[in-house]
């Protein structure tokens, strides 16, 4: 699975948002070497109960039992950097995630995910 073809799949997910409130579909496509997991952000009435298309790909992810994620890509129209609550909890599951943001579909950045979350929480704080 290349970079550019992960792009693709995450700007095909984008297509599913649910997004009534703020019109603002995000897509994504995690990959863990052998498969790959869609999302799309799921809005709500009640925003809190919204989901980010990244933690949609990575509960599909970790609930199916992949066992390495290696890179995940992010589709928007405009730069969808992973927010806050999406790259802590990536960070659980893959603290050196390889993050792709494409704000066009033949266009897109490389990012660790240790880059854009330096500081994450994790288990070794609870020791």
């Amino acid at each position: 699975m290349t970079d550019r073809e992960l792009v693709k799949l995450a700007w095909e997910a984008r297509e599913r948002a649910y997004v009534p409130y703020s019109g603002y579909k995000v897509g994504a496509a995690l990959f863990d070497g052998s498969r790959v997991f869609l999302g799309c952000n799921i809005e709500n009435a009640s925003y809190g109960a919204t989901c980010c298309a990244e933690r949609t790909a990575l509960f599909k992810a970790v609930s199916e039992g992949a066992a390495r994620l290696e890179r995940i890509a992010v589709a928007a129209e405009s730069p969808p950097y992973p927010c806050g609550i999406c790259r802590q909890a990536l960070s659980e599951f893959a603290p050196e995630l390889i993050v792709l943001v494409s704000d066009a579909p033949d266009r897109y950045e490389t990012h660790t995910l240790r880059k854009l979350m330096p500081y994450a929480f994790g288990k070794e704080q609870l020791i």
